[in-house]
């Protein structure tokens, strides 16, 4: 009766032989095309260091403007744009300032890369079923798998460093993007494309100048919670060389520093908040002219 009660496995010999396998294939995979890899991702890691020296070097003012015109052109609350203020003057007072642009960096060339394969995807899950039904499993599992697992393959490739985290963001934070596109197209009134097929409109046509405008506010709400996963990721994303609000905050746990923890983690909250409210204010905007255009 021992079927009974223990679950038929596979040997130890065997199961040690065949994580073998997958080890060295994946080993030998990253040996011969690792360094083209590298190479086809050599552009990016340069995209990303110019950015991040951008917010590093450009003068404070000049960075606390462009958030300041940010947050009043999204959200139009001058309660959000003083927010605004008070927050990145504090992250200066108490330090942080290079840490939050290198962050801000990351996040925003995550976020750019995210909405670039994200709403092209979206839209091709809502033009086809069984598009959609091939790519739901795999946002399944890029939402569903833990972090840490992903890690282990995008490091082998790639090493550590900048790419590698920003690649284990992107992974981390695209599914939102991808669902709330195919979402907001697939919601789009029948009745709507019924009168543009008889105005003699194409297909471009419709995607561009009847679904998509239609689309946004959903299309937006994707983009909010695409942002919120990619602060969520950076901590992790510190675990692999990149640089930011998330490093000090890993070192804080090794080391058991609670004020720079503490101070670190609030910074991240309150990049966060100022996303969040602008990005929702920005969509709550577009969902009202869409009301008032159908009224």
């Amino acid at each position: 009766m021992d079927w009974f009660f223990k679950f038929p496995d596979m040997s130890r010999s065997d199961l040690r032989e065949f994580k073998k396998s997958v080890d060295f294939a994946f080993t030998d995979f990253s040996r011969s095309y690792g360094e083209n890899i590298e190479n086809f991702f050599e552009p990016l890691l340069m995209f990303l260091v110019s950015f991040e020296k951008f917010f590093i070097n450009t003068p404070w003012p000049l960075i606390v403007l462009g958030m300041l015109i940010f947050a009043w052109i999204g959200s139009r609350s001058i309660l959000i744009v003083i927010g605004t203020f008070l927050s990145f003057m504090l992250i200066g007072y108490f330090g942080m300032w290079e840490d939050t642009m290198s962050t801000l960096a990351i996040i925003l060339v995550a976020t750019f890369l995210c909405i670039s394969i994200g709403i092209p995807v979206g839209i091709a899950m809502a033009r086809s079923n069984k598009v959609q039904a091939t790519i739901v499993p795999i946002l399944d599992i890029m939402q569903t798998i833990p972090s840490f697992v992903y890690l282990i393959p995008v490091v082998m490739l790639l090493g550590i460093g900048k790419v590698p985290g920003l690649i284990a963001v992107c992974i981390y934070a695209i599914p939102p993007i991808v669902r709330l596109t195919n979402l907001g197209i697939r919601l789009v009134d029948k009745d709507v494309l019924e009168a543009s097929d008889s105005f003699g409109a194409n297909y471009w046509q419709k995607l561009f100048g009847v679904q998509i405008p239609l689309a946004l506010p959903t299309i937006f709400a994707g983009v909010n919670q695409t942002i919120m996963m990619a602060l969520a990721m950076v901590v992790i994303a510190s675990m692999i060389g990149v640089k930011g609000l998330g490093l000090p905050v890993l070192q804080a746990v090794a080391n058991q520093y609670l004020a720079l923890g503490l101070m670190n983690g609030l910074a991240m909250v309150v990049l966060a908040i100022i996303f969040d409210r602008v990005t929702q204010k920005f969509g709550l905007r577009l969902q009202k002219y869409r009301n008032d255009s159908k009224d």
